[in-house]
């Protein structure tokens, strides 16, 4: 599993980037992707899969710090 921090996520429209801890990547996620809501600035672990336009966060959740 990957971690991260939550760069932006727009609610209304379903979809944000997540921003890895290893090397600063950003991450395309979904809502279809996420196992709990988050939010701007949570930290999280992730997984990640190669989607048809780059790389996609799934099984998407917060940690604790």
């Amino acid at each position: 599993m990957k971690t991260g921090k939550v760069k932006f996520f727009n609610e209304s429209k379903g979809y944000g980037f997540i921003v890895t801890d290893d090397n600063a990547a950003e991450v395309f996620v979904h809502h279809s992707g996420l196992i709990e809501k988050v939010r701007e600035n949570d930290h999280v672990e992730f997984e990640i899969i190669d989607g048809k336009k780059g790389q996609n966060a799934i099984n998407v959740k917060k940690v604790q710090e």
